[in-house]
């Protein structure tokens, strides 16, 4: 009768309950006279087997992780229509009124020198300031007479330099990092301590004796090669290395001595190097058709930084060369620093 009346349902009991609870369901179910009273029997037996148990398991993890999910879009949504929704804007701050208490600025500290403009952030460091404060006025006066752009030369000098931070240049007065040539006396061969735990490189004899041994490591350094512009009595030796950490006068005109042999010696007009020469015809042109000024516009400063470098035989063969350079003159606005200085005749600390 069940056969007659339930057809789909007992084809699909064959099915499932045969994968499920054993051949005893299978071979029960292939006889259609059976009793469903004994197949409910074989039914609760094999509930109480371990395949059922398994299987109520896996039912039961994988209703828990559609939960989950069904939990996490529920989230997800409502992030979402939280961001539809919630379109108020946030209340700004008011400005300071009458009943305000105005906030006080502070004062210049040692470390960071507070520019006046946002834009030229190298101005904030102090050795950035203290470098161009004492260069500037000599270094531009030198430029404009030889027309060249001072702006570039006042980079290079920074960045080669690593704006008078660098040993060699402490040492010799070498800003501009310049070949020692013929005669001229150079950095020979030194052995420097270098401090561990910020890798400083110390040459100062007095400095040196503050530390304990285990805090330096002692390393070789190859000669320079750069010209040295200290004293005749102590140029080219391994003597008085810090002469000019104690004699600031005479470290200024090595500094400015060093920039003319730049101007006068290598960017030339009758330089042996081709990109030198160029640069100095090309400043030339510009200087006679549109006068000095012209030696304090943008694009002159990047034509001729692009002319000495970027390329080989010129002052710095690296193609990122004139990158740097440049984005010294714009970050440190020594553009505008050079032509407020120069043709404004404005004061260093008023324009910095």
């Amino acid at each position: 009768m069940c056969q007659r009346q339930f057809p789909y349902f007992k084809n699909k009991v064959k099915k499932y309950y045969s994968l499920f609870f054993g051949n005893q369901c299978h071979l029960l179910l292939q006889n259609h006279e059976t009793d469903f009273t004994i197949f409910g029997q074989l039914i609760i037996e094999a509930m109480l087997n371990r395949r059922f148990v398994s299987l109520l398991v896996i039912s039961i993890l994988l209703i828990s992780c559609k939960n989950r999910e069904e939990i996490k879009s529920d989230r997800e949504v409502a992030l979402l229509s939280d961001k539809v929704v919630n379109t108020t804007p946030r209340r700004q701050p008011e400005k300071p009124g009458h009943n305000q208490v105005q906030p006080v600025e502070k004062k210049r500290g040692n470390s960071k020198t507070k520019s006046a403009d946002p834009a030229y952030n190298l101005r904030k460091y102090d050795h950035v300031r203290d470098f161009y404060s004492r260069i500037s006025g000599p270094a531009i006066r030198l430029c404009v007479d030889n027309n060249v752009p001072p702006a570039a030369v006042l980079a290079i000098a920074g960045l080669e330099s690593g704006w008078n931070r660098g040993y060699v240049g402490r040492i010799t007065g070498n800003i501009l990092s310049l070949g020692a040539g013929g005669n001229d006396p150079e950095l020979p061969a030194l052995r420097l301590p270098r401090l561990k735990s910020n890798g400083q490189i110390l040459f100062d004899s007095l400095e040196i004796i503050r530390y304990k041994p285990d805090e330096l490591t002692w390393e070789k350094r190859p000669p320079s090669l750069k010209k040295d512009y200290r004293p005749k009595p102590i140029a080219g030796t391994r003597y008085q290395l810090a002469y000019f950490k104690y004699h600031k006068d005479e470290k200024a005109r090595a500094q400015v001595e060093n920039i003319n042999d730049f101007l006068t010696g290598f960017i030339s007009r009758n330089s042996r190097i081709r990109a030198y020469r160029r640069a100095r015809h090309l400043m030339d042109s510009l200087v006679s058709v549109d006068g000095k000024p012209v030696l304090f516009e943008q694009k002159t400063i990047e034509r001729f930084i692009n002319t000495i470098g970027g390329h080989p035989n010129s002052f710095n063969f690296r193609k990122t060369w004139p990158r740097k350079v440049m984005l010294i003159v714009n970050n440190a606005g020594l553009a505008m620093l050079s032509k407020q200085l120069y043709l404004e005749h404005k004061n260093f600390n008023g324009v910095w």
